[in-house]
């Protein structure tokens, strides 16, 4: 049974198929999903979608790219949404995003806005999702700053080093379809140097689609290219990658069997 860790099923090229697609899951070897929102709006949707399926569970948080005036206001709805105790297992997906937040004063509200979640997922006991662009160096600043959260780095797109770092810290990494690609040569380098026990699978759904299926609508079917990649990388069997990350998700994410 696989475990999609990041998929985001609120976006609207899931529109015309969603019910459809989430209902196949299951006889698709897709045993779990998580949903982290971007904003209220897409975190109220996760929490809608973890309501509805047994197997689909949700984060609420707002994304650097989605942070707007009266984000104060947000950040108390977010506290709210995340009272969900049995469907809402993270604080996420915040973090940071230089590439597209160039203007220092943009990025020092961003770094304002992860901090007070990373507060927020401190006071509930939840994990955080965290989104790193192009900020590497901030985004560990304020990581350090709260020693007693832990979380993932989704789409891990850091060196070793980092890695390493994030890992005394207790932190998973995950990674996306991008390790399927030809010049993903830095990410499969961290891959070989990250224990099994801390790494984690995911499609970033819609986005990101793994080869063979590059510039399609990514899901959860085609997640098991993560998992085989990584096994081809480790050299050992997609079962066992598959049986690892699914366990290490539970575990973050505090889901039982």
């Amino acid at each position: 049974m696989l475990f999609d860790t990041h998929a985001h099923y609120d976006d609207e090229r899931f529109d015309e198929d969603r019910d459809t697609l989430l209902a196949s899951m299951p006889e698709n070897n897709v045993g779990l999903i998580l949903n982290p929102g971007c904003d209220v709006e897409s975190s109220r949707k996760a929490v809608s979608y973890a309501n509805k399926y047994p197997f689909v569970y949700a984060a609420v948080g707002i994304h650097p790219e989605n942070i707007e005036d009266g984000w104060e206001a947000d950040l108390e709805t977010i506290r709210a949404l995340a009272q969900n105790e049995s469907k809402v297992r993270a604080i996420g997906e915040i973090g940071l995003d230089y590439y597209w937040g160039k203007d220092e004063r943009a990025r020092a509200r961003q770094q304002v806005v992860f901090a007070r979640q990373m507060e927020l997922a401190r006071a509930l006991h939840l994990p955080v999702i965290v989104h790193d662009r192009d900020a590497h160096a901030d985004s560990m600043e304020i990581t350090r700053r709260y020693p007693d959260v832990i979380g993932v780095y989704h789409c891990y797109a850091g060196h070793v080093e980092m890695a390493r770092e994030l890992l005394k810290l207790g932190y998973y990494l995950s990674f996306t379809g991008v390790i399927t690609f030809k010049n993903a040569k830095k990410a499969k380098e961290v891959i070989r140097e990250v224990p099994m026990e801390r790494l984690m699978i995911e499609t970033d759904s819609p986005y990101m689609a793994p080869e063979p299926f590059r510039g399609r609508r990514n899901s959860s079917l085609y997640v098991h290219r993560m998992a085989e990649t990584i096994a081809e990388i480790k050299g050992i069997s997609a079962a066992e990658v598959e049986r690892i990350t699914t366990e290490n998700g539970r575990q973050l994410f505090g889901i039982s069997g």
